[in-house]
C-alpha cells in the first residue's frame, strides 16, 4: 500500500480527519501518517493541521494527483488509468506512445506543465505550471472512419459542459475545437488519430485538452486568450475538472454515431450568423457562417449564394474595416 496515495484519497473530501482516525483507516501508525503528510507537503500539496481537529487538504492545494482525480469519479470504470507527470514535452506525445504500446481505452495522461505543448495547425500552446489543466485521453471507439472526424466536436461539447458545471459561467464553442468564455479562448483541443493497418478502421485517437484555469496572458495573447478564473472569478479545482471532463467525454463520445452531441454543439457554436474568413489548405474563403451540418462541418455561404461545407481548417470572424 502506498501510504501517501491512500492519505490523499482520505483527505479528498476536504474535512478535517484526526491523525488517529487516519492511522486506523490506513492501518499504519500515527507517526507514519505524520511522515506521509510531510512528504506530501514537500511535493507541493498544502495540508492544514489543526490541534484537536487533525488534517485536511487545503482549498488552495491545487496540485494534480491520480488519487484526487479518481476520487472525483463516481465510477472507477470511467477511466482505465490516470498518469500524472510533473513535466512532459506534450501529453499528446506521451499518450500516443502509450497507445501504440497497447494502453487501453480511457487511459488519461496529465501534466503540471508542458515544454512543447501543441495546438492545431502546428501552433504552440502555452502551458505554464500550475495554472492550467493539460491532459490527453486515449479512446478506442468503434466508429466508421467517416465518423471519426466528429470526435473533436463531441469532445468540445464535453469540455464546455465540464467547465460550466464547475464554474457556473457560460461557455461557447468556436468551430471546430476552441472553448470560449466572454469572447476569449480558455481552451484548445487537439485530436490525433491512428488508423488500423488495413486503413479500414480507427486504431485509436488521442484527445489533447488544454484548459487555462487561472492566471492571465500578456502581449498578443492578451487579446485572444484568458482563463476561467480571470473571466468569472472562480478557479475550478484542477483535479475535479479533469474528472468532470472524463465524465462528460464518457457521456458524449458514445453518441457520435447518432449525432447525439450536435444539439449542444450547435447551441454553443459562436460563428453562425457572422461574416467569416476561412482557410482550408491554401484556399481562403470569405462568406457568412450559416450553420453546422450533420457531420459537424461549418456551412459557409459565399457571396454568389453557393454554400461550402468545411470539415477542416480554420475560421474567424471577418474584421470590419
Amino acid at each position: 500500500m502506498n501510504v501517501k496515495e491512500e492519505l490523499l484519497k482520505a483527505l479528498a473530501g476536504g474535512d478535517f480527519i484526526s491523525g488517529a482516525a487516519l492511522a486506523e483507516r490506513l492501518g499504519v501508525s500515527r507517526n507514519a501518517v505524520w511522515k506521509a503528510v510531510k512528504s506530501l507537503e514537500s511535493e507541493g500539496y498544502v495540508i492544514e493541521s489543526v490541534t484537536a481537529k487533525g488534517y485536511r487538504l487545503a482549498e488552495s492545494s491545487n496540485r494534480l494527483s491520480e488519487s484526487l482525480i479518481l476520487s472525483h469519479l463516481p465510477d472507477r470504470s470511467m477511466c482505465s488509468s490516470v498518469r500524472v507527470f510533473d513535466e512532459l514535452g506534450s501529453t499528446n506525445i506521451t499518450a500516443k506512445e502509450l497507445a501504440s504500446a497497447g494502453a487501453p481505452d480511457g487511459t488519461v495522461v496529465a501534466a503540471e506543465t508542458q515544454t512543447m505543448g501543441r495546438g492545431r495547425l502546428g501552433r504552440s500552446f502555452a502551458s505554464p505550471p500550475g495554472s492550467g489543466l493539460y491532459m490527453s485521453v486515449i479512446v478506442r471507439p468503434e466508429l466508421e472512419l467517416q465518423l471519426c472526424s466528429m470526435i473533436t466536436a463531441a469532445a468540445a461539447v464535453a469540455v464546455a459542459e465540464a467547465v460550466e458545471n464547475l464554474s457556473g459561467a457560460e461557455t461557447r464553442i468556436k468551430w471546430v475545437n476552441d472553448i470560449y468564455m466572454n469572447g476569449r479562448k480558455i481552451c484548445g483541443i487537439l485530436t490525433e488519430a491512428s488508423l488500423g493497418l488495413e486503413m479500414h478502421s480507427l486504431d485509436y485517437a488521442v484527445i489533447g485538452i488544454g484548459v487555462n484555469v487561472s492566471g492571465s496572458f500578456e502581449g498578443e495573447l492578451a487579446d485572444i486568450a484568458t482563463s476561467v478564473e480571470a473571466e468569472c472569478g472562480v478557479r475550478p479545482d484542477r483535479n475535479a475538472l479533469c474528472a468532470e471532463i472524463i465524465k462528460e467525454l464518457r457521456k458524449y463520445l458514445p453518441t457520435i454515431g447518432e449525432r447525439g452531441f450536435l444539439t449542444e454543439y450547435r447551441r454553443r457554436e459562436m460563428l453562425t450568423g457572422s461574416e467569416v474568413t476561412t482557410t482550408v489548405g491554401r484556399e481562403t474563403l470569405t462568406g457568412k457562417a450559416v450553420g453546422i451540418d450533420d457531420d459537424a462541418n461549418l456551412i459557409v455561404e459565399l457571396p454568389d449564394g453557393t454554400q461550402r461545407h468545411i470539415g477542416s481548417g480554420e475560421a474567424n470572424r471577418t474584421r470590419k474595416k
